[in-house]
């Protein structure tokens, strides 16, 4: 708090956040981690030890590699650093491998990609218009948009303690929505695709992607009460946004497609015959706990609402 306060007198204070945060997160670097650790471990081995042609058929362990292909390249570089590390962790058949040196190196790789996280939530700061209100820090929307993305407890969870390197993931989402405040929407719908080719999850985004840029890029005017001039509409524009989501599919999926491998990479990508579940148990639960919460917050209201009439009267 101290750091924040003199960091607040001189306009820093989302230095003071990012450093805070990144110190909080070198403390989490002995705590417990899930399977997910050996998970990125195997893939740093199959894609440092073994050829491209063999990175999605690779199955000695049961943790194979079923990420788009440029994560695929990503774990490859960071292999790169990695073996300055420990080389014993990019064996392939070292399975459930672990040692100091292999602990510091990925914990310090998913602080250091952050990063992005950190760039993009500044971006992100930068389209919002604080103006209207109070003169506190603790009341800039700026300032409440940087802690609740910067200290989210739930990320530094799933990323630091369970292990993951969807910070970095996010970082690419979140700078690519700032692009299209910014209204560099080619940027953004590079950005966007790129993101897909880490991490196909986020396919579930790309209608409302579609829609948004469809509505304020493709077409070029509005009518005074706001509503699409039709006659904007731009094909130019449209095979813009088409050509770019091509040239980044065709530099992900292009060396696979050279192989003969497409098929091969997409049953990985989407593993309909093994279910998309790895522990049935895990969505049963949250299932379950996603109704029981939506109960409650329904009877929450209503008892609120109900606390509200009788207040009136």
């Amino acid at each position: 708090m101290a750091a924040l306060t003199i960091a607040t007198g001189t306009g820093n204070w989302f230095s003071a956040l990012a450093l805070g945060v990144t110190l909080l997160k070198c403390l989490l670097i002995p705590t417990y981690h899930s399977t997910d650790f050996e998970v990125h471990r195997n893939w740093l081995a199959i894609t440092h030890s073994l050829p491209i042609s063999q990175w999605y058929y690779e199955a000695t362990s049961e943790w194979t590699l079923d990420y788009p292909p440029f994560f695929a390249w990503f774990e490859y570089i960071l292999s790169h650093v990695a073996k300055y590390f420990d080389q014993e962790m990019l064996n392939v058949h070292n399975l459930n491998y672990s040692s100091s040196r292999t602990l510091l190196f990925q914990r310090f790789s998913v602080i250091f990609m952050d990063v992005l996280f950190v760039y993009a939530v500044r971006e992100c700061c930068k389209c919002i218009d604080g103006k209207k209100v109070g003169k506190e820090l603790t009341e800039k929307p700026k300032f409440i948009l940087s802690v609740l993305l910067l200290w989210n407890f739930g990320l530094l969870i799933v990323d630091h303690i369970h292990f993951q390197y969807n910070g970095f993931l996010f970082g690419l989402m979140l700078l690519s929505i700032a692009r299209l405040f910014q209204k560099r929407h080619m940027e953004g719908a590079f950005l966007f695709a790129v993101l897909l080719h880490f991490k196909h999850i986020y396919l579930y985004v790309a209608p409302a992607y579609g829609v948004y840029l469809l509505r304020s890029y493709c077409f070029t005017a509005n009518k005074p009460d706001g509503s699409i001039r039709w006659k904007s509409f731009s094909f130019v524009r449209v095979i813009s946004l088409g050509l770019v989501v091509f040239l980044v599919s065709a530099l992900s999926l292009g060396p696979f497609l050279a192989l003969n491998q497409l098929p091969q990479v997409f049953s990985r990508l989407f593993p309909f015959k093994r279910g998309l579940c790895h522990a049935y148990w895990a969505p049963n639960f949250w299932a379950l706990y996603n109704a029981l919460d939506k109960v409650l917050s329904v009877i929450a209201f209503c008892l609120w609402e109900k606390q509200e009439t009788l207040r009136f009267f």
